[in-house]
């Protein structure tokens, strides 16, 4: 199992990471890292798309889900058919955005492994036959970043990306707790603690291990909240113009019942 996964995932991502070692101005492993994220990215982007969009969709759903909650208080039984009642009516999957975090993970680990143990003189042997083997591939980026050893600047960069991610993916809930839902409270209180754990863990990560992948991290954090606030922006703006058009349309009826009326 573990030689299937290093040649369907580990060996080809592998040796496109030396692809671009290899072709990049200086041979700057640095340069080939960013360009080896905008490529991850961008094969995941359909996937990443859906999985945010599912996550706005729940978010938009929030203000909805706390009056269900107001309404059928306890009742966990009515309070959970009126919750796949309201997750069709929306055609919306609350599991959906799991999905495509599960697709990715085995390409994350064979990228963390690659930054781990890959960048060492010995894993050339994996470069396949067709592509240009490098004598070692040099660990200093831009001139003055070794890739080779932690770095705590790029690992708190990247932890501030995470915040601004996560806490942008939070569902915005009323202030007014419902009465009858005793475990919102709690429920609050983990996701924030979730909100400000999970930056801490990445500085953590990012501090231990090689800068390569804090550097890979660091760009994927970006690229993928610079998408968020792209489908967010379109999405509300989507959403205003149909509140507009539903507006102008109540509009039309109620002049025409009043032309009716004269």
């Amino acid at each position: 199992m573990l030689e299937l996964l290093k040649v369907v995932f580990y060996q080809p991502i592998f040796n496109l990471l030396i692809f671009l070692y290899n072709n990049v101005p200086a041979h700057d492993l640095g340069i080939a890292i960013i360009l080896l994220t905008i490529i991850v990215r961008l094969v995941f982007l359909p996937l990443s798309k859906k999985s945010i969009q599912s996550q706005k969709s729940l978010q938009d759903l929030q203000p909805k889900i706390e009056k269900l909650k107001k309404e059928y208080g306890n009742d966990k039984e009515k309070m959970g058919r009126a919750m796949m009642d309201l997750y069709k009516e929306h055609k919306v999957n609350p599991f959906s955005s799991c999905l495509p975090l599960l697709v990715q993970l085995p390409f994350f680990i064979a990228i963390v492994e690659i930054f781990r143990a890959g960048l060492k003189e010995e894993s050339l042997k994996l470069v396949y036959p067709f592509l240009e083997t490098p004598e070692s591939i040099n660990t200093m980026a831009f001139g003055f970043l070794d890739l080779s050893q932690p770095n705590i600047i790029l690992a708190i960069l990247t932890g501030i990306a995470q915040f601004f991610q996560t806490k942008m993916m939070m569902a915005k809930k009323p202030a007014v707790q419902s009465p009858g839902s005793q475990d919102e409270g709690m429920a609050a209180s983990m996701n924030k603690q979730m909100m400000y754990f999970m930056p801490l863990l990445i500085v953590f990560i990012g501090a231990t291990l090689p800068a390569a992948f804090t550097l890979y991290l660091l760009v994927f954090n970006i690229t993928m909240l610079l998408q968020q606030i792209y489908i967010f922006k379109k999405d509300n703006k989507n959403n205003q113009e149909k509140d507009d058009n539903s507006g102008q349309s109540q509009d039309k009826i109620i002049k025409g019942e009043v032309v009716k009326e004269n």
